[in-house]
Order: C-alpha cells, then sequence, then structure tokens
C-alpha cells in the first residue's frame, strides 16, 4: 500500500466549492490583521519548498473515509509517523476498526501513540452543514470552534505532541479541502512553522505539501 501526499500544485487546484474550501487560512489571518495571498500556505510565504523541508517538522493529516484499518496503518508507518492525533468530536465509525478503543488498540499495536482531542473536533450543526455542503456556514462554526478557550488548550497540546515526533491528525474525510482538520493543521503551521502533508490511502508517493 503507498501513500500521496499532495503537492502544493494539489492545494491551489480549484475544484467544487472551491471558494468554500479555500476559505480556512484567507479567512483566519484576515481576521487576525494579517495578510495572506490566496491560495498560499503561511509557510509557502516565508521560505522555499526546499528549506521547508529541511528546516521544520511536518505534520501529516489523513482521513479514512472509504478506507480499510490496515490500509490507513500501512500509509501512517511508510510516512513514518510516530503519533496519531483524532481530533473527531465523536471518535466513533460505522466502519470496522475506527471507533476510538479498536483504532487506539491498532494504533499501539503498530508501534505508534494514538492520543484523543475532542476540543479540536468539529460540533454536530458544523458536521451537518458540510453534510449539507453548506461551506461558508461549515467554515464558520469551525473557526467559532477552534477560537474557544477549551480549543486552544488542545491546539497548545497538539502543537507540543507533533514537535515531540512525527504526528498525524486523523478525521473521516478523505478530501482534506472540505474537513476540518485542514484548519487545524494551518493553525499548527502559523504558530510553530510546521509545513503539512495530507497523506492519502492508496496512492502513491508524489511530494509534501507545506
Amino acid at each position: 500500500m503507498f501513500l500521496r501526499a499532495l503537492t502544493a500544485a494539489d492545494q491551489t487546484r480549484p475544484s467544487c466549492h472551491a471558494l468554500a474550501r479555500l476559505r480556512p487560512s484567507t479567512y483566519w489571518f484576515r481576521r487576525r490583521g494579517q495578510s495572506q495571498h490566496p491560495g498560499m500556505t503561511v509557510t509557502q510565504q516565508s521560505c522555499s519548498h526546499k528549506q521547508l523541508m529541511m528546516s521544520t517538522k511536518t505534520l501529516y493529516t489523513i482521513g479514512y473515509e472509504k478506507a480499510r484499518l490496515a490500509d490507513v496503518i500501512t500509509t501512517l508507518t511508510a510516512a513514518g509517523v510516530a503519533i496519531l492525533i483524532d481530533v473527531r468530536d465523536r471518535p466513533i465509525s460505522r466502519r470496522p476498526g475506527f471507533s476510538k478503543r479498536q483504532l487506539a488498540a491498532a494504533v499501539e499495536e503498530a508501534g505508534m501513540r494514538y492520543v484523543h482531542l475532542q476540543p479540536l473536533g468539529t460540533p454536530p450543526e458544523g458536521r451537518l452543514a458540510g453534510r449539507r455542503r453548506e461551506w461558508d456556514r461549515f467554515w464558520g462554526i469551525v473557526e467559532e470552534k477552534l477560537a474557544g478557550p477549551e480549543a486552544e488548550l488542545a491546539l497548545q497540546q497538539a502543537a507540543e505532541i507533533a514537535q515531540e515526533a512525527p504526528s498525524c491528525l486523523l478525521c473521516y474525510e478523505s478530501d482534506w479541502q472540505s474537513c476540518h482538520r485542514r484548519l487545524v493543521a494551518e493553525i499548527l503551521s502559523q504558530r510553530r512553522g510546521f509545513a503539512v502533508a495530507h497523506l492519502a490511502v492508496g496512492a502513491e508517493v508524489a511530494g509534501r505539501t507545506t
């Protein structure tokens, strides 16, 4: 089983509901009085791709939609992930092996550490907006949740974990552009300078994003 870490071209390529999906970084930094070129992540503005890979740690993200547990574990292992950070609000799933206890057991059996940070998860109303593809409402709910005090503590914890060892944020959606883990990763990248790589289960190695 192979993994694919999406390229910068993938990150900026227009797709369905592209404007809504490109909202997180632009909105987040504008709200804080900072400027950001559309479609460009924080780390891309400050240094080159080569410099990034030499000087920063990589923070991975992954979605398990339509994937088998064994293939997700293989993808994480191939990327060198040491800690899996579950950022789901409700760590339960109809997919075999992805509920919290089973996932934690499988991850630890594979030699990795499992951490669940519930405050970073999308609340029920946000998940409903996502299912309805109401992207502006979805991102508004996610942004409000991540700006809260509990989420702030969890963001600090996630940052420390990712500094400690190669880590990966896990949620359900296979498309990182429409998943809240994208904004979680962008915030951590802005704060700690992580290069962000979005892993895709079952694809060939194609490079990394920043």
